[in-house]
């Protein structure tokens, strides 16, 4: 009987235990639930504040324009040649401000993409892990330098160097210059360009590596011919993504290429980009609604549209060379 009576007791109990395991297991599960839920609210919060962020900037920006243009032709904005807002008679032609700005993101992507191919290719292919971990720093370092530091650089070390090695071929170069500019925003944009390259080689399968070296081909031609054209989406986004932070550079080009908007393609001489002309209004005098305040909105919306524009190329170029690997 009593054997009985304990064998219940302890049914009952093991029956409480599993009853209250089953309890904690459920509000665990709520818990988590609860948790899962908060997340996910949290993150669309996130992304829709990037979306409003966006909308709220695309709308000043045309807002604004529209104000400009309504006094403002937008024939003789997008075609004219001439650029004196501040001088009268007003000219509004925005095309030697986008020409100066293609001017500096040409100039500097001659430089730069090439220059950081090859260093990509050579921290990816050739480099030892100790030589890497010197190196990768280094373009570290590069990439975090304020963009007045190397304005300054500029105009106080590479401009003098121009003057002085050009000047003994006959060739004048001004204080102000495009091609100063362009090479110190070339130098700027470098280790991005050469650290998107170096990834996107490192994650091409070693099997092709080997099915190079397997034919005879060198360390070199494996690199070159294989490779590269294995990780050529990569690399042509790390190339655009430079070529479009050159256009949006401010510092460098306002100290080291000057403010005179010039139509001609000339290296040697001063001009304006369009970010440059922007932060020449906005630090003057410029009165708030006037049309010289307005039309550091139009200058923007046309750079906004252009950025756009090459994004989108971008995006087209991406998808018709894109390789994923298993």
């Amino acid at each position: 009987m009593n054997s009985n009576f304990n064998t219940e007791i302890a049914l009952d109990a093991r029956g409480a235990a599993h009853a209250e395991s089953l309890l904690a297991l459920s509000n665990l599960g709520t818990r988590k639930r609860i948790f899962e839920k908060t997340v996910v609210y949290i993150l669309f919060t996130c992304a829709l504040l990037s979306v409003l962020t966006s909308i709220a900037f695309i709308y000043i920006l045309v807002s604004e324009s529209v104000e400009f243009f309504e006094q403002i032709s937008v024939f003789e904005f997008l075609t004219g040649t001439k650029w004196f807002p501040n001088i009268i008679p007003y000219e509004w032609g925005a095309l030697p401000i986008v020409l100066g700005t293609l001017m500096i993101a040409v100039g500097s992507a001659l430089f730069a993409v090439p220059l950081g191919l090859f260093v990509g290719i050579y921290l990816s292919e050739y480099a030892s892990k100790r030589t890497r971990s010197l190196i990768k720093p280094v373009l570290e370092v590069l990439a975090g330098i304020p963009t007045v530091v190397y304005g300054y650089f500029a105009l106080i070390l590479v401009t003098p160097f121009l003057q002085g090695f050009l000047g003994s071929f006959g060739i004048e170069v001004g204080i102000f210059n495009a091609l100063s500019g362009s090479i110190v925003v070339g130098i700027m944009v470098l280790p991005m360009v050469a650290s998107l390259c170096d990834d996107a080689m490192k994650s091409v399968p070693i099997s092709l590596r080997q099915a190079g070296y397997a034919v005879g081909a060198t360390k070199f031609e494996v690199s070159l011919r294989v490779v590269t054209p294995a990780a050529l989406s990569g690399v042509i986004a790390a190339f655009i993504l430079a070529i479009s932070r050159a256009i949006g550079e401010t510092m460098i080009v306002s100290i080291a290429a000057g403010g005179a908007p010039v139509w001609g393609v000339d290296y040697t001489e001063g001009i304006q980009t369009m970010t440059a002309f922007i932060v020449q209004v906005s630090t003057g005098d410029s009165e708030a609604g006037s049309v010289q305040s307005g039309s550091i909105f139009a200058v923007g919306l046309l750079l906004f549209l252009i950025t756009l524009a090459m994004n989108i190329i971008a995006h087209k170029v991406l998808r018709k060379f894109k390789e994923s690997y298993e």
